[in-house]
């Protein structure tokens, strides 16, 4: 396969926390005007966030959140009504039309509905942004050819988009938008439209490209599975503002926001069953239990934490639920007990937590 021409910093991608972002949001506000009974509406208020350079970030949110506004204005299709979007260092609403046209060059957008053009082949949906930019036929060619075998499709070119499946379809979309050798990929709902398998193969797609073409991936989703899976950092929105951001392992292993809360409280292993959910108290009653959620994360989730507990309590500890996962490629877990609500035992038990990192969440008490 032909090497693929890419322009990463030399030496590969500097450490997210040491470059510069490659996005940046300063006190951007979109306020779209009344238009006959519509009302002025405030789609995004105050943001300032930044997009680090090398990661896959997501930005999540409810439906009406602002996400696709945010998208639009990195890619110039809509300007903010205040503030600034800076895309490598540069103003996007400062820009001429001229200049947009060069700088929407650096940045790759694939769609939920893919997008492409059905008259025409793969290979011709793929070259098509090559076209607009004036290449020849032979250098279309030669960065055509080696894009269809990175998103695994070498042997696709002369097919139409009628022939192909959806994930093949979005393979031809990350393609296109990879054939201007983008320093930003824009993903919005990229996996929406997809089923479970095919939406797995997609993000480790991206992470492929993240990985070896040095690549920042900014992707707007409503899904939280696509956030844990494929993101190394995430911002919530919530009626146009950051509720919070920072690395997803952090921010779903301790959400701050009652938005983030209500938003993982619908993956599995979030949850107690309803009969459970239903029977707790506030506060217990002689003869109660007490239901703790316990999260092993870093150096607790490889260790035999919980056969440790019941001897280091003195009483019975019995598991109610349960989950282990992966976020951001960091093993992680929640369990989620019951034990005695005495005092004693329940002063062992906080002694514990600290001695071992345990985080823990009392959830309520009940019979």
């Amino acid at each position: 396969m032909a090497d693929i021409p890419t322009a990463p910093p030399p030496g590969g991608p500097l450490p997210a926390d040491t470059a510069p972002p490659m996005v940046a949001f300063e006190q951007v506000s979109k306020v779209y005007a009344a238009t006959g009974s519509q009302a002025a509406f405030t789609a995004l208020d105050d943001i300032n966030y930044s997009v680090p350079r090398g990661t896959i970030t997501g930005i999540i949110g409810r439906s009406g959140a602002g996400k696709s506004t945010l998208i639009r204005l990195v890619n110039g299709l809509e300007k903010p009504t205040g503030g600034r979007v800076l895309v490598d260092g540069t103003d996007v609403a400062a820009q001429s039309e001229s200049a947009l046209r060069t700088l929407r060059r650096s940045v790759g957008m694939i769609f939920q509905h893919f997008n492409l053009l059905s008259s025409r082949t793969v290979f011709d949906n793929v070259a098509m942004p090559l076209e607009i930019a004036g290449q020849s036929p032979a250098e279309i060619k030669a960065r055509v050819a080696p894009l269809l075998d990175l998103v695994g499709l070498g042997d696709k070119a002369g097919r139409y988009p009628a022939e192909l499946s959806g994930g093949q379809k979005q393979r031809v979309g990350i393609a296109r938008a990879l054939a201007t050798s983008p320093k930003l990929l824009l993903s919005d709902e990229a996996t929406s439209a997809l089923d479970p398998e095919t939406t797995l193969q997609i993000l480790d797609l991206l992470k492929t490209i993240n990985h070896d073409l040095g690549l920042t991936v900014l992707l707007i989703t409503h899904e939280m599975d696509v956030i844990k899976a494929v993101t190394s950092h995430v911002a919530v929105l919530d009626q146009g503002r950051v509720a919070e951001s920072g690395r997803t392992f952090d921010v779903f292993m301790s959400p701050q926001h009652a938005t983030t809360r209500v938003l993982l409280s619908s993956m599995p292993g979030s949850g107690l069953p309803d009969a459970i959910q239903r029977r707790l108290k506030p506060t217990p009653a002689a003869g109660d239990n007490v239901l703790v959620r316990l999260v092993f994360f870093g150096k607790t989730a490889n260790q035999p934490l919980t056969a440790r507990m019941a001897s280091t309590l003195e009483a019975d500890v019995n598991i109610i639920a349960g989950a282990i996962d992966e976020i951001g490629g960091e093993p992680c877990g929640t369990l989620v007990v019951a034990y005695p609500a005495d005092p004693a035992v329940m002063e062992r038990a906080a002694q514990f937590y600290q001695q071992t990192g345990l985080r823990a969440e009392v959830l309520g008490y009940g019979a």
